[in-house]
């Protein structure tokens, strides 16, 4: 698979576990997880950050094959979901920053070429969620990028 901006052909060496059921020796319900994955919401970790969580400290391999259902639908059955998806957020996060770089460095090219690829990409992802339905056909990206400066 090519990169959207490079050269690189990189394939991930990560793997998903091929049984796709709960492991024996885990404890706890499908019902104690998804309160879990909510609290942990509420704390402000997002999906990615919240997998990772419970990857790490409560020994959770994979949310999909203990509950049957992905955290951003447990979260949207709670009413927690985000209102713009997370690879959007960070994207538009990381314009913001590169912006106020650009203010303290104007002679910084090289950045500002950047700056270009990473709103190409938001305004692609962007087309994207608006044709899933996943964002609203009115999102702009400028209005999303004065909100996140401030």
């Amino acid at each position: 698979m090519a990169k959207m901006h490079n050269k690189g052909k990189g394939k991930s060496s990560s793997l998903i576990p091929f049984r796709r059921f709960s492991p024996s020796w885990l404890k706890g319900s499908t019902q104690e997880l998804d309160s879990l994955i909510c609290k942990l919401s509420k704390k402000g970790l997002v999906p990615s950050q919240i997998g990772i969580y419970l990857r790490d400290c409560k020994g959770i391999p994979q949310v999909k094959n203990v509950t049957g259902k992905k955290i951003i639908r447990i979260l949207k059955l709670n009413g927690l979901n985000p209102e713009i998806p997370e690879d959007l957020f960070f994207l538009i996060r990381k314009a913001v920053n590169v912006r106020k770089h650009l203010e303290r460095n104007k002679k910084d090219k090289d950045s500002k070429f950047r700056l270009i690829l990473i709103e190409s990409k938001i305004y692609r992802i962007s087309r994207y969620y608006k044709k899933k339905n996943l964002l609203p056909l009115t999102w702009n990206y400028g209005n999303a990028d004065n909100t996140l400066a401030n």
